[in-house]
């Protein structure tokens, strides 16, 4: 009997693309089961690799270019131009903000998010027009930026003030000093291009449960300065929602609400301030995923494993395991998760159809290991994982 396995991890930040997770999983398992029918399926949140991955998957090619990364300096970005400019109806290019504002390209030394800026993320949509494209998807995830996106609008040309008419400091410490927007300046041809934020739906600006207080933390911000970022953010929302969403309000359809509608949180706020010139926040895996087919994939096995760097209670709000496992629940395949490491919160993933999981870490190490041991650890986990199953396996003829 052939073993159909289906393999649909995502990435491990500031470690292995989804590729090379699905691929050393690939390993462990056949290290066991030599024979197995396997399914690699990497697959990408929107965060680190999506320009990349969905450049593959849609037979296009990254286009390299230099723009502001988050700490102010220039780095060395991309954005993916799809289907190489033959496929029907507008071009389409892929903007990855992880590509120049992630937290990956923030030093530890400098993970200040009030003074991090998504100033490169305009500039890469700047680009992308200036390739040709009249559809622009937006990938949210991993940033290390908390600004609200007002780096971005300043980039596309919009004016941030304050009181005395002084162009605002980037970062999202200068916010709560924001008094208006000059929308004039904004590139024209935002107007005329469809904007698609693939975000977590999770993830809004503003309240108990806003992107500063809820991640402001990860990204190095201390407790005053958590709200600090809160009060910004909740003063931006104010000021976009007065001079500029009500430009960019399709005629049809009530305007979104800056504060609390899904998605605002994302990437910092990102889909917030994009949001406010017209961008459409969408779930991002009703984005990501088209094209995979990934429900018939997963149907189609007989076991599931899936992997993260992180599992804890941020998991079940819309991470890849989450999602992988709920689309496999509902076809009636068992799901294992693979983790690099395991926090508080961790089993409420039983909840949304995970039947197990691990960690890969055979022992206390430093991270800087785990990160450079992470394929090894991975392959020697799932080879673990799977002679544990097989020994139950045979154990449960005995049992019965």
């Amino acid at each position: 009997m052939t073993h159909r396995i289906a393999i649909a991890p995502s990435g491990f930040k500031e470690s292995l693309s989804a590729a090379r997770v699905a691929e050393a999983i690939a390993v462990g398992v056949r290290r066991v089961i030599p024979d197995a029918d396997l399914d690699l399926i990497p697959l990408v949140d929107g965060g680190e690799g999506t320009a990349e991955a969905l450049a593959l998957a849609g037979g296009g090619r990254l286009v390299p270019c230099t723009a502001t990364g988050p700490v102010g300096e220039p780095v060395a970005s991309h954005f993916a131009l799809l289907g190489g400019g033959t496929a029907p109806g507008p071009l389409t290019a892929v903007v990855e903000m992880a590509a120049v504002a992630g937290l990956a390209l923030v030093p530890p030394g400098l993970r200040h998010p009030g003074a991090t800026t998504t100033y490169g993320v305009g500039e890469l949509i700047r680009a992308a027009l200036d390739s040709g494209a009249r559809r622009i998807l937006i990938g949210c995830g991993d940033s290390g930026t908390s600004d609200g996106g007002a780096g971005a609008l300043q980039a596309l040309g919009a004016r941030l003030a304050d009181r005395h008419g002084r162009e605002l400091r980037r970062g999202g410490g200068a916010l709560h000093e924001l008094e208006r927007i000059d929308a004039s300046g904004l590139d024209p041809r935002l107007a005329r291009t469809e904007l698609l934020v693939a975000c977590n739906p999770y993830n809004v600006l503003c309240g108990k449960r806003g992107v500063a207080r809820v991640f402001g933390p990860q990204k190095g911000a201390t407790p005053a300065e958590v709200e600090l970022l809160s009060a910004g953010l909740e003063r931006l929302a104010d000021v976009l929602t007065r001079d500029l969403a009500p430009a960019f309000t399709p005629a049809a359809g009530a305007p979104v609400d800056l504060r609390t509608a899904p998605g605002t949180g994302a990437s910092g706020g990102l889909g917030a301030g994009l949001a406010a010139v017209g961008a459409r926040l969408l779930p991002r895996y009703d984005v990501l995923l088209d094209g995979l087919d990934l429900d018939t994939r997963l149907a189609r096995a007989d076991f599931v494993i899936t992997a993260e760097g992180a599992l804890d209670s941020q998991t079940v709000r819309g991470k890849i395991p989450a999602e992988v496992a709920r689309r496999a629940h509902a076809c009636g395949v068992p799901v294992l998760v693979l983790a690099g490491t395991i926090g508080p919160g961790a089993q409420d993933v039983r909840a949304v159809g995970v039947d197990a999981y691990s960690s890969i870490l055979p022992a206390p190490m430093t991270l800087v290991e785990a990160i450079g041991r992470s394929g090894e650890f991975l392959a020697d986990a799932t080879e673990r994982a799977m002679r544990i199953m097989a020994l139950g396996t045979r154990l449960a003829p005995l049992a019965a």
